[in-house]
């Protein structure tokens, strides 16, 4: 994406990226009124993003003449927030002239700086945007080869920080060179050399591998989006009228996207999880803290994915192609007030027991106290959805897209078992696993599934 640069005259400031990757933001709350004197870096508006709330800070100073749009609006990167009548600059307070529309032919003494990531993330969707909110071309252009700073939001830098990373020596893969959270703890672990080494870490296979890809005059056409009208809905009755937006919004158009992309099918298993139960236990009583079955299906799920690494990928729909992770980044799906959120557990192959526990215990806090950053929201390569935490036994999970299958747990349950020619009360557990069938194959979803249901009933197997 390319660089938002702000106007050097102050009279108004353009919405700057908000994240890697990130076209647009809904706005959910203005924080200051037209005629209010805001100060520098003082919260102008809360803006939701991937279902992570950020605070747009004020650049510089000045007195606020034009709030450019409604809370619920979706505002485009690059588009016009906040205009300005005037701006403090060296101490004096200075009355702008009239906003103009940049052109071309504009002087260099009016060239545009270029933003530098003043959005602070806090974190506590698609419909057009309106015309006057759309981006210009003239007010976004392609950032210089080279940058004097390292440009990556607020969270990353403080990553960097702790990790003593001077983040300006970071090689940054994101849109537009930045700097990710990915690429400063590869430095941290590798120093310069880690970027060359990650790229070899994940297999980059195209689409044409597959055989019934391998044609692609023998592919069939796309059909167009629908365009039929919307359905009348009759109001009367209707006792409140909830607005379609925030978290809510980008639930409805991460699952429409999944559904018209991924060829979903579904198998499912039980696991005698009786002698995992028993190990459960023993855990929590040595470690002094109750643990779910979670984490050892998070152990599970790692060891299965290394046998089948099919199934721990990405689909990249713009270039056709598959992307096979080398580590295992674990989405997460987590409920909340707000609505599901997926936040992620980086490296979880590498993670104990204790550790995936913990793990999942702050980032679930930080997506029902909405204080996770985006970073953690974004990235994922396979998801577990733990649907037995409130009921149920078996689901048929919609794929967290771009990824290729998703596992989602049941509830554990008494059943009568046999084993050996002994019949016996034993606790079951219910999986049901999802997959894109134009990446990974039926047969090889279920060998998938019989080897995370294998660990789960041999746990010495599991963790050793």
């Amino acid at each position: 994406m390319a660089q938002v640069k702000q106007p050097a005259d102050k009279s108004h400031f353009i919405l700057p990226d908000l994240g890697e990757g990130v076209h647009e933001a809904e706005l959910i709350k203005w924080r200051v009124s037209a005629g209010d004197r805001v100060a520098e870096h003082q919260t102008l508006a809360e803006m939701e993003t991937d279902k992570a709330l950020v605070e747009v800070p004020s650049p510089w100073a000045g007195v606020v003449t034009e709030l450019c749009g409604a809370e619920g609006d979706i505002i485009n990167v690059g588009a016009v927030l906040v205009r300005y009548g005037e701006a403090e600059t060296a101490g004096e307070t200075a009355i702008t002239p009239e906003p103009t529309q940049t052109t071309e032919a504009e002087s260099p003494a009016n060239e545009e700086r270029e933003d530098a990531g003043t959005v602070v993330g806090s974190v506590n969707n698609d419909g057009a945007a309106p015309s006057a909110l759309t981006r210009r071309r003239t007010e976004a252009t392609e950032a210089p080869a080279e940058q004097a700073r390292a440009l990556a939001t607020p969270a990353v830098r403080g990553i960097a920080k702790q990790l003593g990373v001077d983040i300006n020596r970071v090689l940054g893969t994101g849109r537009g060179g930045r700097v990710t959270a990915s690429d400063v703890e590869r430095f941290a672990q590798h120093g310069a050399t880690g970027e060359a080494s990650s790229h070899q870490a994940n297999t980059r296979v195209t689409v044409a591998d597959i055989p019934e890809h391998s044609n692609p005059a023998a592919a069939p056409a796309v059909v167009g989006e629908s365009t039929l009208p919307p359905v009348p809905v009759d109001p009367s009755g209707t006792t409140e009228v909830i607005p379609f937006r925030g978290v809510r919004r980008k639930i409805a158009e991460a699952l429409d996207r999944s559904v018209k992309t991924a060829v979903h099918f579904t198998v499912v298993d039980e696991a005698d999880i009786t002698d995992l139960d028993r190990k459960r236990k023993e855990y929590s009583a040595i470690t002094g803290r109750k643990l779910s079955f979670l984490p050892f299906v998070i152990r599970a799920v790692a060891h299965g994915l290394r046998e089948h690494p099919a199934l721990n990928a990405v689909v990249d729909e713009a270039k056709s192609e598959i992307h096979r992770k080398g580590n295992l980044n674990l989405g997460i799906a987590v409920d909340s007030d707000a609505g599901l959120m997926v936040p992620v557990l980086r490296n979880a192959e590498k993670l104990a027991i204790v550790e995936a526990a913990e793990g999942v215990a702050r980032l679930a806090a930080g997506c029902r106290d909405r204080s996770i950053p985006r970073e953690e929201l974004t990235g994922s390569s396979f998801t577990i959805s733990n649907v037995g935490s409130y009921g149920g036994r078996f689901a048929t999970p919609v794929i967290n897209h771009p990824e290729v299958a998703i596992l989602a747990v049941g509830r554990g349950y008494e059943k009568v078992l046999a084993k050996d020619g002994r019949i016996y009360a034993g606790l079951s557990l219910p999986m049901s696993l999802s997959c894109d069938h134009r990446v990974v194959d039926g047969a090889e979803g279920a060998r998938f599934l019989n080897t995370v249901k294998r660990l789960l009933e041999d746990p010495n197997a599991l963790l050793g």
